[in-house]
């Protein structure tokens, strides 16, 4: 089973920043989009930004547009989520993924994110 390891996870203040990476085998990140979702406790796991390597677009929630950057760095096949000004509601498990846009198929193990 291909496995995406992130990293980048931990407890911050609110106003915060942190980065995530996810590395991936090559052969899955070069797959049409790659992912971060989160999912907080007793919450429902949700699309946070997503880039889709054949339109060059990435998108993001309405919720972090303005906050988080996501980006690729193809020579080290990782995925990066900057994060900045991170406030309570970001509290939660954060996972890389990667696959068809429409069709997530190899994820990682999650990293936990923290504000208080």
């Amino acid at each position: 089973h291909v496995q995406l390891v992130e990293s980048g996870g931990g407890s911050v203040p609110t106003g915060g920043s942190l980065k995530l990476s996810c590395t991936a085998p090559a052969y899955a990140y070069f797959t049409a989009c790659m992912a971060w979702f989160r999912q907080a406790p007793g919450q429902e796991r949700e699309l946070v930004a997503s880039i889709d390597r054949d339109l060059r677009d990435k998108t993001y929630d309405d919720s972090v547009r303005a906050r988080f950057t996501i980006s690729l760095d193809n020579a080290k096949t990782t995925v990066y989520l900057q994060m900045e000004s991170l406030q309570p509601e970001d509290t939660a498990v954060y996972y890389c993924a990667a696959g068809p846009c429409d069709e997530y198929r190899e994820w990682g193990q999650g990293t936990q994110v923290t504000v208080s």
